[in-house]
């Protein structure tokens, strides 16, 4: 099986991307044909900085690669590198009716965070789709939040393909409810936007002031808590086996737990789950040109199959004469 997903490289990578995309993309290695890549053009988007868009995006497969994305195993590039998504990034746009793309409503809740209501931003589920199609994509995991895109990328292939034939595989997606939505110190979903991260890859003092951030209510030490309701609970379940949560639960029902001993435990428990990871990563960044290299090698097998999808719909399109 096909599957396929990316990252954008927008911001320091957080606990949501790892449970959220990351892991999931890494398991995937075991048993699937795995294509993942680095998302720089829809990273503009949010993010006009050229320097700190490079940056991020070379810190971003680093950090891939040292959780343990296998570049032999699969196939991982970043997505600027493949002229050919930008193609048919364009010919699909001849496939979108208006109506697909005001009716999203990702671009209603970024342009109401404050991003610019630009043409990119509009069209990002068409780029989003050229990326999906271009491969020929069986499984798409996405979250709850990007159901409505794929479903834009299902409508475009069909709406092709009933013109030139059965040229686009129609992907299917894959959410999973457990990881779907994962709340971030204030309650609502982990995101950079809404600056309620608990990020990847810090040292000591900022990740304990970052996980001593999360919101909690002012119930009495000694009255029994709703886990159900706690966003501690819920983030700190993410690292535990189903007896560890049970046995968080049984704390919470239980009066006398105190959120300021379960924030310094969820603290050394994030610490010493991604330490390791944190000196793999350190070490590629150490090595650029090497970096750069993989990368590089990616996108080269990527091109590959791209290549053969784009000489179908440039021949079906009439652009081969």
């Amino acid at each position: 099986m096909r599957v396929l997903s990316g990252i954008q490289p927008s911001g320091a990578l957080h606990l949501g991307n790892f449970f959220g995309m990351m892991k999931k993309m890494i398991e995937y290695q075991e048993q699937e044909e795995l294509f993942c890549f680095i998302a720089n053009y829809h990273a503009m988007t949010s993010l006009s900085d050229g320097k700190a868009l490079a940056k991020g995006t070379l810190e971003a497969a680093a950090s891939f690669l040292a959780l343990g994305m296998d570049p032999e195993r699969s196939t991982f590039w970043v997505q600027s590198d493949l002229p050919e998504v930008q193609e048919l990034t364009w010919v699909l746009s001849n496939f979108t009716p208006m109506g697909l793309l005001e009716r999203c409503h990702s671009y209603k809740d970024k342009v109401a965070q404050g991003l610019s209501p630009n043409h990119g931003l509009f069209a990002y589920p068409v780029l989003m789709t050229a990326d999906i199609l271009l491969f020929q994509s069986e499984v798409v995991p996405v979250g709850k939040d990007q159901k409505q895109h794929l479903e834009v990328a299902r409508d475009i292939a069909i709406k092709y393909n009933n013109e030139y034939g059965e040229v686009f595989t129609v992907p299917e997606p894959d959410i999973d409810d457990n990881v779907a939505t994962i709340p971030g110190l204030d309650g609502r979903k982990m995101s950079k936007s809404y600056g309620n991260t608990i990020d990847l890859f810090l040292d000591s003092k900022p990740l304990r002031k970052q996980i001593m951030r999360i919101v909690t209510d002012p119930t009495p030490v000694e009255e029994p808590k709703n886990p159900d309701t706690c966003n501690l609970f819920q983030i700190f379940r993410l690292f535990l086996d189903e007896a560890g949560v049970a046995e968080l639960r049984e704390r919470y029902l239980t009066p006398g737990l105190r959120y300021g001993d379960v924030k310094q435990e969820l603290f050394e428990t994030v610490h010493d789950f991604f330490a390791p990871y944190t000196e793999r990563r350190k070490e590629l960044l150490a090595d650029a040109d090497g970096l750069r290299k993989t990368l590089a090698m990616g996108a080269e097998k990527a091109r590959y199959l791209a290549s053969k999808t784009m000489r179908k719909v440039r021949k079906k399109g009439g652009l081969v004469y």
